[in-house]
């Protein structure tokens, strides 16, 4: 039995939003492949089934957040998974949720203020624009700052044609 409907022909964009990225899974998985994660191996490191994780990405290229690419390794032919234009464009969704989890949830010991940083210098609070310069925030010139992990991690764009 399915957990829930079919949303994709609803008349309510949340619902049809949800309908491809509503499920966790894909929401940790876009924000590993906006980090620079590529491989099926590294996005392993979220805790995810294989199988889970196969259907995750099959779903995100299906529905055009990623790219499948082909590349020829020493041994035999592998994938990698890239951000599309669709996929770089839930940035602002991903910033208003770690804003939204900062303003709301409890913070876990050894946990610190992840800092938006924008190529400016500047660190945001808003998900879409720069606070400080009021330039759109696009994945390729955002890094966030991570105090948990003492790391300053770059955003990658969409992948090229």
């Amino acid at each position: 039995m399915a957990l829930r409907s079919d949303w994709s022909v609803e008349q309510c964009p949340v619902r049809r939003g949800l309908d491809v990225v509503g499920d966790p899974w894909s929401l940790l998985i876009m924000r590993d492949a906006l980090h620079g994660k590529r491989r099926f191996e590294q996005f392993r490191t979220l805790g995810i089934a294989d199988s889970v994780l196969s259907r995750r990405l099959a779903a995100l290229v299906r529905d055009g957040l990623l790219v499948r690419r082909e590349y020829q390794g020493t041994r035999r032919a592998h994938a990698e998974y890239l951000p599309t234009q669709a996929g770089a464009d839930l940035l602002p969704v991903l910033h208003a949720l770690a804003g939204w989890a900062e303003a709301h949830t409890d913070l876990p010991p050894g946990g610190g203020h992840m800092a938006i940083m924008h190529t400016c210098g500047a660190e945001t609070r808003s998900a879409d624009t720069c606070t400080g310069c009021g330039e759109p925030l696009r994945a390729q010139d955002v890094s966030w700052d991570k105090p948990w992990s003492g790391r300053r991690d770059a955003l990658v764009g969409p992948a090229g044609p």
